[in-house]
């Protein structure tokens, strides 16, 4: 069997099985197996098992479930609340003011703990209800919630860049550093979107100047107390990685010891939410180090068989310019990712495009940048976008899914514009390397 047909037999098998309904991380597994000893006999399986070996015991991975424990804790505490009630300080009388606020505290939110699911559940029973309460159209609070809500892809300490880090071995600081100006023009321009569509259509905003009165007032030391402890975590955490004190597994270590010490302080700390956060954690880095280990011996079966040759003989073989042939990588992550979760795109994919992206002279922080936004659109973008079920299972019933997708249709297209602007201007990402 040439290894062209082997391409082919490997991908439709992958498809096949995942749309029996098996998981990714079996489906990935069994794929490898099957052709290890098809492939090579019995004698490859120990090559197969160092790939695993050196996926797990990689020190940067620890600082995945330190981030996920911080989004544990402060799904389960009073934090994000305060937060969300002091944030009014930058909304103030802006048209969409509540849209905006959650805005900012997504941004904050995900600043502090890097993970996305929690924080879109924690936004939809947050913000959701009070602005439908307000009278906000829903198109515009339910794509503010998930949209904002999926800026943990982004804004660091993102789990996103970290395992991107970890498989295409740049570092996690370098990739934090060009992450900050593109998720902060992702923000801003959400932004700016609620705020024109609110300014043209009054109606889309709610209650416009009733909106103050409507919430509950707040005193500078409430204010202050709600901000300070998420931006004294999140600078702690970003300062000693920016600033070369602390690596992102110590960084987050001190997160997670900041985290819990504030919710210590603020006297919500009990048993239950200990493990409840430890659960959580458990459960998603359990996701995570699978669908790793499943795509660990896929990738490292394929590569064996000769199969990374062949896709980059293939590319680099193409005669156009090489910006068409990210173009073309681009467009097989947005593809993939109305299917598959992020993880398991990261696991397949970037092990045989980052050599060719470094072949083909381009920086592979920058092409990190343009994966991490990508991964956010894959993230509410339909069918199978993760964030629209993780909002419907805390909405009113009265919204269903197909209002969820709906309202997320404008975020998508902004979503592509950044990236293309990404995609334009390389030097947005790499300034500060």
């Amino acid at each position: 069997m040439t290894i062209e047909i082997a391409t082919y037999l490997l991908i439709s098998s992958i498809f096949g099985l995942l749309i029996l309904g098996l998981p990714l991380a079996f489906v990935t597994g069994l794929v490898a197996v099957v052709f290890t000893l098809g492939w090579f006999g019995t004698n490859a399986v120990p090559l197969v098992g160092s790939r695993i070996y050196g996926f797990i015991t990689e020190y940067s991975l620890v600082a995945v479930p330190m981030f996920v424990f911080m989004a544990g804790l402060l799904d389960r505490s009073g934090m994000a609340k305060d937060l969300f009630n002091s944030m009014r300080i930058f909304s103030g009388r802006l048209p969409g003011g509540v849209a905006v606020q959650t805005l900012f505290v997504a941004f904050f939110l995900a600043a502090i703990s890097g993970i996305i699911g929690g924080e879109i559940v924690l936004l939809g029973l947050l913000a959701l209800p009070q602005m439908l309460r307000l009278g906000y159209d829903k198109r515009i609070a339910i794509g503010v919630v998930c949209a904002g809500g999926s800026l943990g892809t982004m804004v660091p300490p993102s789990i996103v860049l970290i395992i991107y880090g970890l498989i295409s071995g740049v570092s996690i600081a370098d990739l934090f550093k060009a992450a900050f100006v593109p998720a902060f023009v992702l923000m801003a321009a959400y932004i700016a979107y609620v705020i024109f569509m609110c300014a043209r259509n009054p109606n889309m905003g709610g209650l416009g100047s009733d909106q103050e009165e409507s919430l509950p007032k707040q005193t500078f030391l409430q204010t202050l107390k709600g901000i300070g402890a998420p931006v004294l975590i999140a600078g702690t955490v970003l300062g000693s990685i920016y600033g070369g004190i602390a690596s992102v597994t110590e960084a987050a270590a001190m997160g997670a010891a900041g985290v819990l010490l504030a919710v210590k302080l603020r006297g919500e700390f009990n048993l239950k939410l200990l493990r409840g956060s430890l659960t959580q954690t458990l459960e998603t880095c359990g996701m995570i180090v699978w669908i790793g280990i499943g795509a660990a011996c896929l990738v490292g079966v394929y590569n064996l068989m000769g199969g990374n040759r062949f896709v980059s003989n293939a590319i680099l073989g193409l005669d156009v310019a090489p910006i068409l042939i990210i173009m073309v990588m681009m467009l097989i992550f947005l593809l993939l990712g109305m299917f598959l979760d992020w993880i398991g795109i990261a696991m397949l994919c970037l092990p045989i495009f980052i050599p060719i992206v470094v072949q083909l002279g381009f920086n592979p922080v920058w092409f990190g940048i343009l994966f991490a936004i990508n991964m956010q659109v894959s993230y509410i973008s339909p069918p199978f976008g993760p964030a629209a079920f993780y909002l419907k299972s805390v909405a009113p019933p009265e919204i269903t899914l197909k209002d969820i997708f709906g309202a997320m249709l404008p975020f998508i297209v902004i979503q592509l514009c950044v990236l293309g602007l990404m995609l334009a201007y390389p030097e947005m990402t790499t300034w500060a390397l």
